[in-house]
């Protein structure tokens, strides 16, 4: 099975920017989703890519300011946060393989997680 590894969290005050990486062990011939989970608080969806990236989902809370993309040759998927908000501070996941892409329980890969903590 593909393993997911995610990276390039960090701290960063409002307003910044950071990107997130989620590269596989192998081929991700999936939707690939990314999700965040705030203490105490359920994994939200965040924005999701199609297999051939032709197709983009996001939360409401992070259009305009979030941008997924993927490069399959690379096996990598990416998220790239733009004007960062002390509300988006949160554990970041990367998932794989759902055939409903803004639904988490069909995600059936993830990755361990990487922590995003904005400042205000």
């Amino acid at each position: 099975q593909v393993q997911l590894v995610e990276s390039g969290g960090g701290l960063v005050q409002a307003g910044g920017s950071l990107r997130l990486s989620c590269a596989a062990s192998g081929r991700i011939p999936y939707t690939m989703g990314w999700f965040r989970q705030a203490p105490g608080k359920e994994r939200d969806f965040v924005a999701a890519i199609s297999w051939s990236g032709s197709s983009t989902y996001y939360a409401d809370s992070v259009k305009g300011r979030f941008t997924i993309s993927r490069d399959n040759a690379e096996n990598t998927v990416y998220l790239q946060m733009n004007n960062l908000k002390p509300g988006d501070t949160a554990v970041y996941y990367c998932a794989a393989n759902s055939l409903r892409p803004t639904n988490r329980d069909h995600y059936q890969i993830w990755g361990q997680g990487t922590q995003v903590t904005v400042s205000s």
